[in-house]
């Protein structure tokens, strides 16, 4: 089969352009740099500021003297009489405040629920929950306000990072759920407004201790 002169210019040109390889023009669009920047000073600072985009509540705390107060100014602002806490170390944490409003009643007659978390994601201002922490898979989701008590050392950067922590906790063996919650549940399904506390929390506080 003859070529014709044209085709034949064409191959000989592909044929020296294979011979001779240039480097890529943007070798850092290959995926061998990760798309977020992972350092960061502040993940406290950057942790606080997407979380109250989001319509977060967030309370620094620097003691556990200082916790305790904030609660109690919380509870007796919104004129509460029963927050539910089922984790343990929570509960060790606010035994010496003695405070009135904690578990006088079962959970279907909760204002709001105390839990813990598995970590805080700086970038996105995303709580890490588990189905393996002692609050368990109903509590966070059941109550109308979620109280979040953490530590500075659960602050990690990105999601992945998150994960990585959770893994590392358990060893592998990985809770049966993992959940992200980015602010108090929210949907715009209906007629596309947004309503904040449908299947979920309408208010999510964050009380960040630093121990």
């Amino acid at each position: 089969m003859k070529v014709s002169p044209a085709k034949e210019n064409i191959l000989k040109r592909v044929r020296n352009a294979l011979s001779q390889p240039v480097q890529l023009p943007f070798p850092n669009a290959e995926g061998n740099n990760p798309v977020f920047e992972t350092k960061h000073d502040g993940l406290e600072m950057k942790f606080a500021e997407e979380f109250s985009k989001l319509q977060g509540k967030f309370i620094f705390c620097s003691s556990r003297d200082e916790l305790a107060e904030n609660l109690q100014a919380l509870v007796e602002n919104k004129e509460w009489t029963h927050v539910h806490c089922k984790t343990p170390s929570l509960e060790k944490i606010l035994e010496p405040y003695k405070p009135a409003y904690l578990n006088v009643g079962d959970m279907y007659t909760l204002d709001a629920a105390i839990t813990d978390c598995e970590c805080l994601v700086a970038r996105t201002g995303t709580l890490v929950l588990s189905a393996a922490q002692p609050s368990g898979r109903a509590l966070p989701v059941f109550a109308p306000v979620h109280i979040v008590i953490a530590y500075t050392h659960q602050l990690v950067f990105d999601l992945k990072d998150g994960i990585a922590k959770v893994k590392d906790k358990y060893q592998g063996q990985l809770p049966s759920m993992i959940s992200f919650a980015t602010g108090p549940s929210r949907t715009a399904d209906i007629e596309k407004t947004l309503v904040v506390g449908v299947h979920g929390p309408k208010e999510v506080y964050v009380f960040l201790l630093d121990e």
